[in-house]
């Protein structure tokens, strides 16, 4: 028996990972790390007695080359007598609809799959082919994204799926290299597919497995790994520490240490079915009985004894007021709703400078004069209106805006906006300038605008 195989199945054995006799789903790409995964299990399956059933999850990612990585699981699973189902999907697509990264949309689409085909097969445990050396990306990753101390400890030998908590996520390869299962493969002759996308730029993780890790070991710390694998250990263990003290212990709130209210209000909000970031939990952290808006019509606060309260926000009636503007001349002026509002039209000369005012009421843009047009409306905001910030590649809603940026329900009515001569938003009251309407190098009449709120 090859020391892979040894140890893996010491490792099963060791943490129970996967009981005798059992069902088992078996997550395989087609990579060399399944391939791999799939083998170790299938030769200690003839002695443990487990029923495996292969599942592989076509992205479409790829064209033809995801084809074939379908088709070699197909043939494998095939050779080896096990059943296999199958699933594709359009990540890219569904990406795009969802507003999520290819990475977030195709790991959601994948465990959804995972989930499906574990409860349609009686399995209770999905196998997973991660490794050591995908821990130590993952610290790294999780640390550029400033996560706290859960996150940096990693993944865990066994966690439950994050669609279905009936059913078993395990990782028996974490204590294995990638080193060590590219030797199997050679001495084993097991059949793999490259992905070509691993080699992308376009990934930050991986960035950070070709470019940071082989620079850190080289020129920092020869032995990275055993280090960042130790440190993710100790982080690990006493996040789930810090977990266990913000759930059992029976002390009031404000005598609980610092990570351990973070850990409570983070646990509260997930179990309302609400997302826990850093700066909602600070909020609720330190002013009690404070609502926050965390969507369009929810507001979140929390209790002296740190119970979360949710509290459906009243519904607020849509302005209908607006004043239409017609730029005649170089400048002008004009008051609507208790604002008052500045323009100035002028050529673009090469070296000119904008300086921004020193004065918190005061805002000044500056905008491609011929793309708003020959006539501006201000208005409130509508439903249904959609804003493309500076930096973003589509328009989003404004609403969705005004979610993440925790402006209130009732202050959102009262927010101004301008609309260019198509009607389209160029400027929102307290946020980003439209990216459609910037200053750009083909740009040769600007227009600075000041918005000045009354007291």
């Amino acid at each position: 028996m090859t020391n892979l195989l040894q140890n893996l199945e010491n490792v099963i054995q060791e943490r129970r990972l996967i009981k005798s006799g059992a069902k088992v789903l078996v997550a395989v790409s087609g990579g060399m790390d399944s391939m791999v995964l799939l083998h170790l299990l299938a030769t200690l399956s003839r002695r443990r007695k487990w029923r495996l059933v292969v599942a592989h999850f076509n992205h479409q990612l790829r064209g033809r080359a995801s084809d074939l990585d379908e088709r070699l699981v197909c043939q494998t699973a095939a050779k080896m007598k096990l059943p296999v189902v199958v699933e594709r999907a359009d990540v890219k697509g569904f990406a795009a609809r969802a507003k999520l990264s290819i990475e977030m949309a195709a790991r959601k689409l994948r465990h959804e799959f995972f989930a499906r085909a574990a409860r349609k097969h009686g399995a209770k445990t999905i196998v997973l082919a991660h490794h050591a050396d995908d821990q130590v990306e993952l610290f790294f990753l999780r640390l550029l994204r400033g996560s706290g101390s859960e996150g940096l400890g990693g993944m865990k030998w066994k966690s439950p799926s994050p669609v279905d908590r009936t059913i078993g996520l395990v990782r028996p390869l974490l204590g294995s290299t990638k080193a060590d299962l590219q030797s199997f493969a050679a001495e084993n002759k097991v059949r793999f597919r490259e992905d070509a996308s691993n080699a992308s730029s376009d990934f930050l993780r991986n960035r950070i497995r070709n470019e940071l890790l082989p620079l850190l070991r080289k020129d920092y710390q020869p032995a990275l790994s055993k280090t960042v694998l130790r440190l993710m250990e100790i982080v690990g263990a006493e996040s789930e520490f810090v977990g266990d003290v913000a759930r059992y212990v029976a002390v009031k709130f404000e005598q609980l240490p610092l990570a351990a209210q973070r850990r409570f209000l983070q646990m509260r909000l997930m179990e309302a079915g609400i997302g826990a970031d850093f700066d909602l939990i600070e909020s609720l952290r330190q002013f009690p009985d404070r609502f926050v808006s965390v969507g369009s019509a929810i507001s979140v606060a929390r209790d002296v004894l740190g119970k979360i309260k949710l509290r459906e926000e009243g519904e607020n009636k849509f302005r209908a007021d607006e004043l239409r503007i017609e730029l005649r001349g170089r400048a002008g002026q004009v008051r609507f709703n208790g604002s008052r509002f500045e323009w100035r039209i002028r050529k673009v000369r090469s070296g000119v400078g904008f300086r921004r005012p020193s004065s918190a009421r005061s805002k000044r843009e500056v905008f491609d004069a011929d793309r708003v047009g020959g006539e501006i409306t201000l208005r409130h905001w509508r439903a249904g209106d959609q804003f493309q910030p500076i930096g973003l590649k589509s328009s989003v809603k404004l609403q969705d805006l005004f979610v993440n940026a925790k402006i209130p329900r009732n202050r959102r009515h009262e927010l101004i906006v301008a609309a260019g001569e198509s009607g389209e938003i160029f400027w929102v009251e307290g946020l980003r300038i439209s990216e459609n309407f910037k200053v750009t190098r083909e740009t040769r009449r600007e227009m600075v605008w000041i918005g000045k709120r009354q007291l």
